[in-house]
């Protein structure tokens, strides 16, 4: 490769940075500035990428906390909202169970309450309440919030669900 040389000798003399021959003293400011370089930026050794290599992992590091509590948030409220859900399916099984069963309509009652509920759950449940009232049966469900891991820790409140059905008539 052949090497060419530059009758420009300002050209040849200069550094990555440096300002530009074309560019005097009088035009330090970036173009497109407003008001003779009162919104512009100084040109210089100083300025470009050199000083700002490393800040986008850095603003990364301290942004990736904040990300990291708003899915342990998002998760936690997951879990509440499937906890509620859990309870309402709960009671109203209970509640099914309870008004169609023949005889011993309490233990069916209890029994369903606790049938489909994921083991979490299940060891943490109250007793169900199971009840006839004026041609209804009802059945009321009382579910620990998890905090985080289903099993390990709960919240000091409960969810409740409700749930009836119609009594079925006796059949003989």
């Amino acid at each position: 490769m052949a090497i060419t040389e530059t009758r420009d000798t300002e050209i040849r003399g200069r550094q990555h940075g440096d300002p530009s021959p074309a560019r005097g003293p009088e035009r330090d400011t970036a173009r497109g500035s407003i008001g003779g370089g009162l919104f512009g930026r100084a040109r210089g050794r100083l300025s470009g990428r050199g000083r700002d290599r490393g800040q986008t992992a850095i603003e990364f590091l301290g942004v990736t906390p904040l990300i990291i509590l708003l899915m342990i948030a998002l998760w936690q409220c997951a879990l509440i909202g499937y906890t509620f859900s859990l309870a309402g399916n709960s009671a109203d099984k209970a509640a099914h169970a309870g008004a169609i069963a023949q005889s011993m309509r309490g233990q069916a009652c209890r029994k369903a309450a606790e049938e489909n509920l994921p083991d979490a759950w299940e060891d943490e449940m109250k007793n169900p309440r199971c009840r006839t009232s004026s041609g209804m049966y009802k059945a009321e469900v009382k579910l620990q919030v998890p905090i985080l891991v289903p099993g390990v820790l709960n919240w000091p409140f409960q969810v409740k669900g409700n749930g009836a059905f119609p009594v079925e008539a006796d059949r003989r």
